[in-house]
């Protein structure tokens, strides 16, 4: 069976999909919100001010900037808590199977996904810093900047594994069994998974073209997951994308402002550092990929009907 046939090893009634998805949106943005709210709330006089932080992302209310990325992780993390429960207990399969396909996780697929990513992430970091050195202002505070890693590394690869499992792993197989079709969950879940970046302040900056490095992305995950019959290799990456993002560069316009150790002082603007990733870096992964893991059978799996 491939990736999105291990829904057919469990229930797949309409109900069952339901009750998950508002227990998933019930411990994300519900419960994991009461933490995050709480902290700020110890650092406002009034409602009001809450609400305006809130529009803020309650960056302006002077919460330390590791607080504020743990306690918004610990919302993806209970989250994924509830995912996981609901896939175990709501629809009676493995958790395992909202993972991969094959008999356990591999977690040196993880693994290789993250180095590779992250290596990947580094040099396009280190090229555009020596192009453009006058935008970048050395930042670096030795305890923050160890708070920071220690937080980026033990808990942001639970809001990574939060997406994953829920686009590239619940929605992708429900959509897949549901339409009888791998084409239509790559499509679907790579352009939700685009729009909900629109939330971020990173789109009020840049407009609607972001959506291109968005959903090109999604797509990156869902080829990767849907070729390689497991979502572990985009595990890794996703990890690697985040932690990179958190502690190397912060731009005080981006959804996370940390202790990294730049800051990127230059406006922002879609320029083709944009577009590079989705139309040069990406193809070159899936070469790499496809060529380590030996990739067979693309039609079938990326446009094949699921029996």
């Amino acid at each position: 069976m491939n990736f999105i046939q291990q829904a057919y090893k469990g229930e797949n009634d309409w109900w069952r999909y339901l009750v998950t998805m508002l227990m998933v949106f019930m411990g994300w943005q519900l419960i994991g919100m009461i933490p995050l709210f709480a902290v700020a709330w110890s650092h406002v006089n009034n409602m009001e001010e809450l609400i305006l932080a809130s529009q803020d992302a309650f960056s302006s209310i002077g919460i330390n900037s590791s607080l504020l990325l743990f306690v918004i992780i610990l919302s993806f993390l209970i989250g994924l808590g509830a995912l996981l429960f609901s896939v175990k207990f709501i629809h009676l399969r493995e958790i395992k199977t909202l993972v991969t396909a094959r008999n356990k996780v591999d977690w040196k697929r993880v693994f290789y996904g993250f180095i590779l990513w992250f290596s990947i992430s580094l040099a396009m970091i280190v090229i555009d810093y020596f192009l453009n050195t006058d935008h970048y202002v050395w930042n670096f505070k030795l305890i923050p900047f160890l708070i920071l890693v220690l937080v980026s590394f033990l808990f942001m690869p639970f809001q990574t594994s939060f997406e994953e499992l829920l686009f590239r792993g619940y929605f992708m197989q429900g959509l897949g069994i549901t339409f009888k079709s791998a084409a239509m969950p790559l499509v679907v879940t790579s352009v939700i998974f685009g729009l909900l970046h629109g939330f971020n302040p990173e789109f009020d900056k840049l407009g609607p073209m972001v959506m291109i490095y968005y959903i090109g992305t999604g797509l990156l995950f869902g080829i990767t997951t849907l070729m390689d019959d497991g979502t572990e290799l985009s595990l890794g990456m996703h990890a690697a994308n985040n932690i990179v993002a958190s502690i190397f560069v912060t731009m005080n316009w981006t959804a996370f402002q940390t202790d990294a150790l730049f800051v990127d002082t230059s406006e922002p603007s879609l320029g083709i550092e944009t577009y590079i990733p989705v139309f040069v870096i990406y193809p070159i992964v899936i070469l790499i990929l496809s060529k380590k893991y030996g990739w067979r059978n693309w039609k079938q799996k990326l446009f094949g009907n699921i029996e």
